[in-house]
C-alpha cells in the first residue's frame, strides 16, 4: 500500500496558499489601478474621524477636574480674550488652525580604525628521550626540525567610518477638529487635508493634543505646542506609485534572507 507522509503535503498545501493569497492581492490591486486608467484619482468623503476603524479615544492619567466659579451680574468670563465672546475652539467639534513649520538638521559623523598582528611558534625538542638518535621520534619526523614544529600568525583589521547629514523643512498649515476633551479641559484634535494636482493626490495627516491655554486669539496653534503629536505627509497617484517597487519584488526583499 502506498503511504504519504502527510508533513510535506501540508508544508505544499500552506506555501500554494500563501502564493494563491498573494495573487489574489495583487490582481485586486490591479484591477483598481484598471479602474483608474483615464481618470484621475478620487478624493476621500469626509466622515466621522470617530467612526474611522483605526480611531481610538485618548485615555491619559488626568487630576481631578476643576469647577470653575461662577460670577454674578458679570459680563466677563475668566479666560476670555474678547468681551462678548471668545472665538478659540473649546468644544468637540470646532475647528483651529495649526501650524507646522519644521526645520530639523541632524549631523554625525563616526571614524574607526582597528589592527591587531599575532604570532606564536612552538617546538618539540624533548620528548621523553625518543628524539636521540634512532629514537621513534627521529624515524616518525625524520628531516624535521624539531624545535619548530608548529608556527602560527594572524593579522586583522578592521576600518569603518559613517556619516549622516540629513536637513528636513516643512512648513504647512492645516485646519483641525477637536475630537475630544479630557478630564482635565486639555484637547484632542485631528486634522486631514487632500490636494490633487492633475493625478497625484498630496495628503496632510495631523493628530494630537493641546491646551486651551495655548491656542492664540487668533484660533491658531503651533506643532510645537501639541502633545503626543503624529504628523504625515505624503502622497498618492501615479508619481507615487512609479516610485515603489512592485508587490512581487517587495515580497521578495521580505523573505530573502540574503
Amino acid at each position: 500500500m502506498l503511504r504519504l507522509n502527510p508533513a510535506p503535503l501540508t508544508a505544499t498545501l500552506r506555501l500554494a496558499a500563501i502564493a494563491g493569497l498573494a495573487v489574489t492581492m495583487g490582481a485586486c490591486g490591479n484591477l483598481s489601478r484598471l479602474a483608474d486608467v483615464g481618470s484621475a484619482p478620487p478624493l476621500s468623503k469626509i466622515d466621522n474621524p470617530t467612526e474611522q476603524r483605526d480611531y481610538r479615544a485618548v485615555s491619559l492619567p488626568m487630576p481631578a477636574p476643576e469647577v470653575t466659579p461662577r460670577h454674578a451680574n458679570s459680563l466677563w468670563r475668566p479666560g476670555a480674550r474678547q468681551f462678548f465672546k471668545d472665538p478659540r475652539a473649546t468644544k468637540v467639534g470646532d475647528i483651529l488652525t495649526v501650524n507646522i513649520n519644521i526645520q530639523e538638521r541632524a549631523q554625525l559623523q563616526n571614524n574607526t580604525t582597528t589592527s591587531r598582528d599575532n604570532s606564536e611558534t612552538q617546538g618539540l625538542p624533548n620528548f621523553l628521550g625518543i628524539e636521540a638518535a634512532g629514537g621513534a621520534l627521529e624515524r616518525i619526523f625524520n628531516g624535521v626540525d624539531a624545535s619548530n614544529l608548529v608556527g602560527m600568525s594572524s593579522t586583522s583589521g578592521v576600518q569603518g567610518q559613517g556619516q549622516i547629514n540629513r536637513q528636513e523643512q516643512i512648513t504647512l498649515s492645516v485646519a483641525a477638529l477637536v475630537t475630544q476633551i479630557l478630564p482635565n479641559g486639555n484637547m484632542v484634535v485631528q486634522g486631514r487635508q487632500e490636494i490633487r494636482v492633475n493625478s497625484e493626490i498630496r495628503e496632510l495627516l495631523i493628530k494630537g493634543i493641546v491646551r486651551p491655554e495655548d491656542i492664540t486669539a487668533t484660533n491658531t496653534i503651533t506643532h510645537t505646542q501639541m502633545a503626543e503629536a503624529r504628523i504625515s505627509y505624503g502622497g498618492r497617484g501615479q508619481l507615487t506609485d512609479v516610485q515603489q517597487g512592485r508587490w512581487g519584488q517587495q515580497i521578495f526583499d521580505v523573505v530573502f534572507p540574503f
